[in-house]
């Protein structure tokens, strides 16, 4: 599926094939929480990094995060204008990029279930609203984003 995406203010356009678009994996820790500013987590998706098309690249800043005191390779790529999540890319996976469900724009496809990762770094004020069939973590799962689609049988 064709993803587009964009910044608040338009600075930045971008789109990516994603063999894997239900906006399931919400993601409580952190660095999630505090950079993409939603109810007390993030949503990544998963896309094919040599698929990314990219306008207005002058105006992306990259942030790694400081985890246990260990700067991430992970890059966090944002609008430095609007402040605007918009997607992560970590050399340890070359061929994937995860954009942020927040930054497309294109019409994503109602999850069958959610996965509630990272729990243990849930702010405290954060109520998890969950489905009846959805999965908690207290950290990572095992299942990879790709697994949970071919799980559910979902393109």
């Amino acid at each position: 599926m064709l993803l587009k995406g964009s910044c608040h203010c338009g600075s930045v356009k971008f789109q990516v094939e994603s063999p894997h678009p239900y906006p399931y994996n919400l993601c409580y820790c952190s660095v999630c929480r505090k950079t993409a500013g939603g109810g007390g987590y993030a949503i990544n998706l998963s896309g094919i990094f040599k698929t990314l098309k990219i306008e207005g690249k002058e105006h992306i800043s990259v942030y790694h995060a400081i985890i246990d005191g260990t700067r991430s390779p992970g890059e966090r790529h944002f609008c430095r204008h609007c402040g605007s999540a918009l997607w992560v890319y970590d050399s340890r996976w070359p061929k994937l990029v995860h954009p942020f469900a927040s930054a497309i724009d294109t019409r994503l496809p109602l999850p069958p279930e959610r996965t509630h990762l990272m729990l243990d770094s849930k702010a405290s004020w954060v109520v998890v609203d969950s489905g009846p069939d959805d999965k908690f973590f207290p950290g990572y799962p095992n299942e990879s984003i790709a697994q949970w689609h071919a799980r559910l049988k979902v393109p």
